[in-house]
Formats: C-alpha cells, structure tokens, sequence
C-alpha cells in the first residue's frame, strides 16, 4: 500500500513525497466509556491503517487529498484554520496541523495524499488513525520531537476543539503506542502504559471483529449526552471523574444520587467498567486468557442495559456468537452501530461465523463483515524517501 500512496501523491502533486507512514485503528478489548471519566482502558492496534504521504512545505500552504473520497485536492492556509470553519472529512487533518501550531510547533504547511483500510463508521477509530498518521508525518518532517503520548494528546485536542467531538484519549493513544503482539492498558488520567502480552494463536484462540454495517458518528447528539451524564454524576457525588468512586463504594454511591436515575445508570457503567479492565489484566497476566469471555459478556450487559449504546444488530452478534459457542462478547466502540467483538476457540471460527451471518440475512439484515483482530503495531513511518533530509530522532 505505501507504494501506491506514494505513486498517487507524485500523480497529484508533481512530485514524490518526503515519506509515507501509517497508524492502525483499534478495537477496544475491554473498557468502554471509561477514558473521559479518567479511568482505565485496554485498546490493541489493528493490521488495519490509514497511510499518507506527505512531503514538508515552507509557504503557509496545506493541501490535502483522500483515495477514499471523492474530490480534488483541497487546498487551504495554515494561518487561516480555526475550529469550527470545515465540516469535511479534511477537518481531521487541518485539525492536526491547528492542534501543533497552536502548541506552539512551527508548521509550515504541507503536501498530503491519504489511503486508508481501516473501516470508517465500525467503531475502530478511523478518525484516530487519520489524525495520527498526520501528526507523526509532520514530527518527523519538522523535527518536533514529540513522543507518542504527546502526539495523542494534540490530536485528542484536533478532534475535541477543532472537529467539535467530544472524544476521550484512548483512540489516539492507542494509534500512536500499541505495540504487536500486546494490549495497552492505559491510565487515561495520567496516561500510564503497560504493554500486555495478548497472543491469541499460541493459545489457540482468535478474536473476531465483526462489523455491523451499521453506521455511527461521534460527533452526533448520543455520545455527548452520555458524557454530559457522566460529569453531572461526577459533580453530584463530589468527585473529580467518576475515576473516583472506588468499586467497593459503588452502592453507596448509587444511592447519594437518589431518583437521578439516568445518572445512576452511567455512573454504575463506569465503575463496574473500569473494575472489569482490572480483572481483564489480571486473568491475561496470569495466563488466564479464556476466563476473560466472561467479562466481554458483563461489559456488553452493561453497556446496553446502564449505558443503553447497543442496537439491535449488535446484540445479535453477542448473543448468536455465545449460543454458537463462543467464549465470550461485546460490543466495542462508542455505539448506535458499529462492531462487535467474539472471542472464541480457533476450531470454533467457521461454526461461529456462519452462524452470525446466518442470523443476520433471517433477520433480513444487511451482511456484517468479519474478520479476525491481530494485535498489531502502532503509528510508525513506512518508507523515508530520497532528498527528503533525515528523518528525525
């Protein structure tokens, strides 16, 4: 893929670009809704990329084209980006090159030509991906120097200021420092990492991603009005975020807030979501690997019940999956749509496909696409080509 990305961006500008990189999107093992309230995730980086390459420009000119949609390049200047003025897929980008000068990095523009694989709308953070495969172009080519973490906070602010989405830390994170191989159990409140071995075929299992088709977008009423909840929750009970409130304390918890029962719902997600991120850790730490289904189930169970984000065609992949054999599964991602993730015996693969894809055309639905999750990578660069300087360090 970098090949043609690179081929289609001389095509489109005349001339090669500086380099070519790539950043995964993630599907989220466990730990959902939990990385605005400052509490604790486990994402792992998918095969699936967006590529861009990209070459330095030094005359206040950004210009910016996808292979995924259609249009001619858009052009537009650095000094003139401010949040709110694009409503177009290219608010991703500009918000990234808004998001580093704001901070104070001294970008000068720049020629992008973008591809991607990762599936917009299946809850895998496309968005993420496009926004860190920018930012770690312009590091290298500016010489900024930023380390991963940093990258994913600048491009959480492009998408939260800039696009106007009111997303948390871990899809950028998780873009920017997944390693192959592993899950990334992240702090979202001070941005703590551990790297947790997750190799699925030594054990003899796989985990299906299996996307619904059914669209989502962050950036829509639904996602904001959880997070509202979940700050007003926070307020009510007199803490920071929602982080706070121990599993232990939940009940008593629950019971301050009194009749605010769609507070209440929210607030026993979160709390019950970040103690299963911790059993999840434990079980995988210990080698315990398939006595993690069991908890995919309860944080479905939570998420459609308390945080009332499932739909239709993703509880029918958690239940037809489970009764098919699996050992566990949920729904990952904001929500409304999306994907779902299986986890199940490598035997087990075709016998739990074809079953959720039976159930799907009974239920006159449209076919999901499934495929299988292999922890992979996070942002990296793909090729540094000649007469582009040195990359940096």
């Amino acid at each position: 893929m970098s090949g043609t990305v690179a081929a289609e961006f001389a095509r489109l500008y005349g001339a090669e670009p500086h380099g070519v990189w790539a950043a995964p999107g993630r599907v989220n093992l466990i730990g959902e809704h939990t990385d605005y309230n400052d509490g604790f995730v486990m994402p792992f980086a998918l095969p699936h990329t967006a590529v861009a390459a990209v070459a330095r420009r030094d005359d206040g000119v950004l210009r910016l084209h996808s292979a995924d949609v259609a249009g001619p390049v858009a052009e537009m200047a650095v000094d003139g980006l401010a949040p709110g003025t694009d409503k177009n897929w290219t608010a991703y980008p500009a918000g990234v090159v808004w998001a580093l000068r704001e901070a104070g990095h001294a970008v000068t523009g720049a020629d992008v030509h973008l591809a991607s694989t990762v599936p917009s709308g299946a809850g895998l953070s496309s968005s993420a991906a496009l926004e860190v495969v920018v930012a770690s172009a312009l590091n290298d080519l500016f010489s900024l120097g930023l380390s991963g973490r940093r990258l994913a906070r600048l491009c959480q602010r492009a998408e939260n200021v800039y696009v106007g989405a009111p997303v948390g830390i871990m899809d950028q994170t998780a873009a920017a420092c997944c390693e192959a191989g592993h899950a990334l159990f992240l702090d979202t409140r001070d941005l703590s990492q551990r790297q947790i071995p997750f190799d699925l075929e030594a054990e003899g299992l796989r985990l299906l991603v299996v996307d619904t088709q059914v669209k989502h977008s962050h950036s829509e009423g639904e996602y904001g009005k959880r997070r509202a909840g979940c700050e007003k929750g926070a307020a009510l009970l007199g803490v920071a975020a929602l982080r706070d409130i121990p599993y232990d304390g939940l009940d008593a918890a629950l019971e301050r807030l009194g009749d605010e029962e769609e507070v209440r719902r929210l607030v026993r997600h979160v709390v019950t979501e970040d103690q299963r991120v911790e059993r999840v850790v434990q079980l995988l730490e210990a080698g315990d690997v398939r006595a993690i289904g069991p908890v995919l189930v309860e944080g479905h169970a939570s998420l459609r019940d308390d945080f009332r984000i499932s739909c239709r065609e993703l509880d029918l992949v958690v239940d037809t999956a489970l009764a098919a054999g699996a050992l566990g599964a949920r729904m990952t991602g904001g929500g409304f749509g999306g994907s779902a993730i299986v986890l199940t015996e490598y035997a087990d693969v075709p016998a739990v496909t074809k079953a959720v894809e039976e159930a799907f055309a009974a239920a006159e639905l449209s076919p999901p696409r499934v495929f299988e999750a292999v922890p992979s990578p996070g942002a990296r660069r793909l090729d540094w080509l000649s007469g582009a300087g040195s990359p940096a360090s």
